[in-house]
């Protein structure tokens, strides 16, 4: 590139100095000819004005034509810049001198009508094109003032000498140019080479159009932000994740429609690594690291991983998680309840034995077919039903109201299965941090087409002041090792309660207790048979 830029100055040099010349020549030829011209005039008019050449041509000597050569041949001399000669011609047209022997005494073949009554001629005559000669021819006036000659002095224009006068400067500033020109371009080479790393255009092409094919054929979010915080860079799957339209290059982060803590996250910098981060829909995995080169920093990378499905996945991974504690919990009690019946039996005591054999199959059965018989939704029950089993493990009642119904319902099992379990575990959580009798009452009702959720524990209840931080990613009031993380279980809630356009609301009846409506989530047909019955 710097070699292309040296050869177009150069090129613009040339052209420049052919132009320079020729502008050059035009004003030494000017200049040149304008000097002749005053020169030749005032060797003319001094010539006319000799006492010795008025007087011999008012009273001619017997040797007039050789006293007025000496004085001829003495002008040129004293004159250096008069080259060709100085001609001194009578009112009969007969020259008194000459620049040679033979021409003294001749006719002078020119027109000096205008000169013989009193004007002074001066033109330019072009014996020979390259040399032109300017001429002066003025009057001279005899003793009693009558016009008794003429004068006339030529002169070769020193053009060629006025060029050359000026050529040196005139080299000296293209040369100087050239080497400007030069030295120039070989520090934007030096400057180039050092921001592209020694690549030329070419490779610096090849490179983009890998880098862009790379970028294009991600399935990982890539986004880059320079140092003031504008958004510099988002590959296809950035803009998806992030909804990004195509107006983003240039833009600050804070005028980008992203996420709360996630534009918090863009705009501070701050390295991070295997973050989660929620959008309206998806659970973003956020991975960011500053950029520096020769230590100065060039802005951040941040990558985006979709963990939506896995985080949902890994949601159900912990409800399978209690579900296995809690069925060894009941085997456990179970065996100890068969122990007990076994020694009931050995002992004679076979009422007594049946009484407690059937009493908690009773409890049990009684509850599962209170739950399938209101809730149609097979996911919904299951859930349900192994939370049962998580909160007698963990010593806390989950009462289910008897308006508990719920029919089928257009909503994903998966968001379903999310909201109802966040809900229910951070409310079991919560019974456990308040005294006894610990007690988590859940309440699932369709009103008209719209899903009615209500869940109140008997914990200490939430800050009023907390209710909103409460749905950010982030915030607990309580250290766990589940799975998807710390702070996650309210903000998943808040993300599904959005994606579909449902309120919740939050407050405090000896406890805190979540209500949300879900509009519009009844399912055309409500009379399809529950998979339990």
């Amino acid at each position: 590139m710097a070699r292309q830029l040296f050869l177009l100055q150069l090129a613009v040099i040339l052209i420049t100095a052919v132009v320079g010349s020729v502008l050059v020549y035009r004003h030494a030829e000017q200049t040149s000819e304008d000097d002749a011209s005053r020169n030749v005039l005032a060797t003319a008019s001094l010539v006319a004005q000799l006492p010795q050449v008025r007087e011999t041509l008012t009273r001619p000597p017997q040797n007039a034509n050789g006293a007025l050569q000496l004085i001829a041949d003495a002008t040129q001399q004293a004159s250096p810049d008069v080259d060709e000669h100085v001609v001194i011609i009578d009112s009969q047209y007969t020259r008194l001198t000459s620049p040679t022997p033979s021409g003294v005494g001749t006719r002078y073949e020119g027109d000096l009508t205008a000169e013989l009554q009193g004007q002074t001629v001066l033109d330019r005559w072009e014996d020979n094109p390259s040399e032109p000669r300017m001429r002066a021819r003025v009057p001279v006036y005899g003793i009693q003032g009558d016009i008794v000659g003429v004068a006339e002095v030529s002169s070769h224009s020193q053009i060629a000498l006025a060029f050359s006068r000026q050529l040196p400067g005139l080299l000296g500033v293209f040369g100087s140019a050239l080497a400007a020109v030069g030295l120039g371009s070989f520090f934007v080479n030096q400057r180039l080479k050092s921001q592209t790393h020694g690549l030329g255009p070419e490779e610096i092409t090849a490179m983009y159009e890998h880098h862009d094919a790379v970028l294009h054929a991600m399935r990982e979010g890539l986004v880059v932000v320079d140092p003031a915080g504008r958004m510099i860079l988002a590959n296809d799957e950035a803009r998806r994740l992030l909804l990004l339209g195509s107006a983003f290059h240039g833009q600050h982060v804070r005028d980008l429609e992203i996420p709360g803590s996630l534009r918090e996250l863009l705009e501070s910098g701050r390295t991070v690594t295997d973050e989660i981060h929620l959008t309206r829909d998806r659970t973003l995995l956020v991975n960011q690291l500053p950029v520096y080169r020769k230590g100065r920093l060039l802005g951040t990378a941040t990558t985006l991983r979709d963990h939506t499905e896995l985080q949902a996945l890994t949601g159900e991974l912990d409800s399978i998680r209690g579900f296995a504690e809690a069925l060894r919990a009941q085997a456990h009690e179970s065996a100890n309840r068969l122990h007990t019946v076994v020694m009931l039996i050995e002992l004679g005591k076979a009422e007594e034995a049946v009484t407690l054999g059937t009493a908690e199959l009773q409890a049990a059965q009684q509850l599962a077919d209170q739950i399938v018989g209101a809730v149609h939704e097979p996911a919904l029950a299951a859930l349900l039903l192994g939370k049962l089993a998580v909160a007698h493990e963990k010593g806390v009642e989950l009462f289910i109201t008897p308006d508990t119904v719920v029919d089928a319902v257009a909503i994903e099992t998966r968001d379903l299965v999310t909201l109802v379990g966040n809900l229910v575990d951070n409310a079991l959580d919560a019974a456990l941090a308040g005294p006894a009798p610990r007690r988590v009452v859940f309440t699932a009702r369709q009103d008209g087409d719209a899903l009615v959720i209500r869940v109140a524990d008997s914990g200490p209840g939430l800050d009023p002041e907390h209710t909103q931080q409460a749905f950010t990613r982030g915030w607990s009031t309580k250290a766990t090792d589940r799975l998807h993380g710390r702070g996650l279980g309210l903000a998943l809630v808040g993300q599904v309660v959005h994606r579909y356009s449902g309120t919740i609301d939050v407050s405090n009846e000896g406890g805190a207790v979540f209500t949300v409506l879900l509009p519009h989530v009844a399912a055309p047909d409500t009379t399809a048979p529950s998979e339990f019955a």
